[in-house]
């Protein structure tokens, strides 16, 4: 893996890490705040001999003792002296369990610290105990003098820091154990994401596939939610969405300009990646640069091109292959570019794979044009054996992934089937992919707020004529999408979207008119500075209006046509 790579799996996985730094935090916090708060006192003191304890000038030599001071100051002979004084409780066991001692030869310096559910039990007992040490330590340096004296003192205690009392508790450590706890969850998180990303077979990125697989990636497609709800005829793809797909079909035109593929077959590695819809969307955009392309539903198990585009499937495909219909009988046209073309399945066959792999398939796929672009949509590679035996019977295959869901796995049996059968994979679509990356940082903000107009392909024949009846209604015989209101206000959609067929009109008129059939018609210099526009004899008298830029002067019982590309106006 690379650095980038690394910092992919951070960004991808960035939510699961603070999670489990999070949670781990939390629970070091709620632990260490159930624990019962330990307080702790400390004190210190200097231990000095007395000199001349004895007749023969003897003392007590300090400096050699001070170990033997330490131990016996955590020993029980102290604890049992310090259960016996007033207001200590507990056992001389627990008692010693709460107090520490240590001491130091070279400075006869004794450090007693000491512990307490309470701060004043803590400062209570490390007084204690120092009584009681140097109380014990005493009897026995006086009985190794021969001192019999219990009054006689034989070493100096001075106590150089008194117990305060103290105000934190010194345990739990809240702060630390939570710091802690999160450093741990973040350990977990990390390691969590990146076996994560490594037990992780599914495909993500351009790189997932080239690298591994070594085959192009001739497009990214990113995700549209208004594609995958509403479909590729009724959606208004997003600006990311429609540039990805010119991308590809540019992809496309310099992918082997010796040789460029006429009849290109679409697929997956299983269904649900997406490969139908990329069909569609792919012939539009091909359409829409002004190339003929024909679209073939060869997926005669589960045909899904009719349903999607809105068009009738009684006769299609099968009927071509059956010698029951010709080409000219079931291919249709779609949308209003008059170069997108779609042949449907028609009736789903008992035997799918032998018609596709007919001569008399390959035949039909070879008959268009050949600058006519044939787009062949077929079953999934996985499952059936229809989409390679297409494959090995065309210019080559392009296999759809879904980012996110299509499997490292998948795509590598996928390009194997199409390796036994000797087809062609000239690439791979990479759908879904997160709409992230500089398209989408340098165009979104220009057109985020915009309607994208999408592939005007797709979209329903425009110019049609409309009758407007009296009171701007129109005429029961035009359809209603093809219909424009008298109370429109045309100088606002011109003004929204500047792709007239006829163009805008000049400033100073709101109508250019030529009444065709009347010998009494204006003269082009007395009507108008405006461009006059033809008439085809379509209203009522031989009185035809076509409207360019209008609102005003439309006569009741006129014909008026609109034709505008890539936009529907309804009523």
């Amino acid at each position: 893996m690379e650095f980038r790579d690394y910092l992919g799996v951070l960004r991808a996985r960035w939510l699961a890490i603070v999670l489990c730094a999070v949670l781990a935090g939390g629970i070091a916090y709620w632990w260490s705040d159930s624990q019962p708060r330990v307080y702790r006192a400390s004190a210190e003191v200097l231990v000095t001999p007395v000199g001349n304890v004895t007749a023969d000038g003897q003392s007590v030599n300090v400096d050699q003792r001070m170990s033997v001071y330490t131990e016996l100051a955590t020993s029980d002979q102290v604890a049992a002296a310090v259960v016996k004084m007033d207001g200590m409780n507990g056992t001389a066991d627990q008692l010693q369990g709460r107090v520490s001692v240590s001491g130091s030869a070279e400075t006869a310096i004794m450090k007693f610290t000491a512990s307490g559910r309470t701060p004043e039990s803590a400062q209570e007992l490390v007084n204690a105990w120092i009584d009681a040490t140097f109380q014990v330590v005493s009897d026995i340096e006086r009985s190794s003098l021969g001192i019999s004296n219990p009054a006689r003192a034989v070493i100096n205690v001075m106590v150089l820091q008194q117990a305060r009392l103290p105000v934190v508790p010194a345990s739990p450590a809240i702060k630390q154990n939570t710091a802690i706890g999160v450093l741990i969850g973040l350990v977990i998180g990390l390691a969590y994401a990146f076996t994560r990303a490594a037990l992780d077979r599914r495909l993500r990125s351009r790189n997932d596939v080239e690298l591994q697989f070594g085959v192009p990636v001739v497009g990214t497609v990113p995700w549209d939610g208004a594609v995958a709800k509403r479909g590729p005829l009724n959606a208004v793809p997003a600006f990311a969405f429609t540039e990805a797909m010119r991308q590809l079909r540019t992809n496309l035109q310099f992918m082997d300009v010796d040789h460029p593929p006429r009849v290109l077959v679409i697929t997956s590695p299983v269904p649900g990646d997406g490969k139908s819809t990329m069909s569609i969307m792919l012939a539009a955009a091909i359409a829409e640069s002004g190339r003929d392309v024909v679209l073939v539903d060869a997926d005669l198990r589960r045909p899904t091109l009719a349903k999607a585009l809105g068009i009738t499937c009684e006769a299609g495909l099968t009927s071509v292959l059956a010698n029951q219909a010709s080409i000219s009988e079931v291919i249709q046209p779609v949308g209003d570019s008059g170069r997108f073309s779609v042949i449907t399945a028609g009736v789903i066959p008992p035997n799918p794979s032998e018609l596709v792999g007919s001569d008399t398939m390959r035949a039909l796929l070879y008959s268009f044009p050949e600058d006519t672009m044939v787009i062949v949509d077929s079953p999934p590679l996985v499952p059936v054996s229809d989409g390679a035996v297409l494959a090995a019977r065309t210019d080559g295959a392009l296999v759809v992934a879904r980012s996110g869901a299509t499997s490292s796995d998948m795509l590598e049996e996928a390009l194997r089937i199409l390796e036994r059968v000797q087809g062609r994979a000239l690439g791979v679509i990479l759908d879904g992919v997160a709409p992230v990356g500089p398209r989408v940082k340098h165009y979104g903000y220009s057109y985020g707020n915009a309607a994208t107009p999408g592939l005007s392909t797709l979209t329903a024949p425009i110019a049609a004529e409309a009758t407007l009846s009296e009171g701007g209604v129109a005429a029961a015989t035009s359809p209603p999408e093809a219909v424009l209101s008298v109370g429109d206000d045309l100088n606002g959609l011109v003004g929204s979207d500047d792709e007239l067929a006829y163009g805008p009109a000049p400033d100073g008129d709101d109508l250019a008119t030529e009444h065709a059939g009347e010998d009494d018609a204006p003269d082009p210099a007395d009507a108008a500075p405006e461009e006059l526009l033809g008439g085809d004899g379509g209203g009522p008298g031989g009185d035809a209006v076509e409207v360019a830029v209008g609102g005003s002067g439309v006569e009741d019982g006129d014909s008026m046509r609109l034709a505008h590309l890539g936009r529907l106006f309804r009523s």
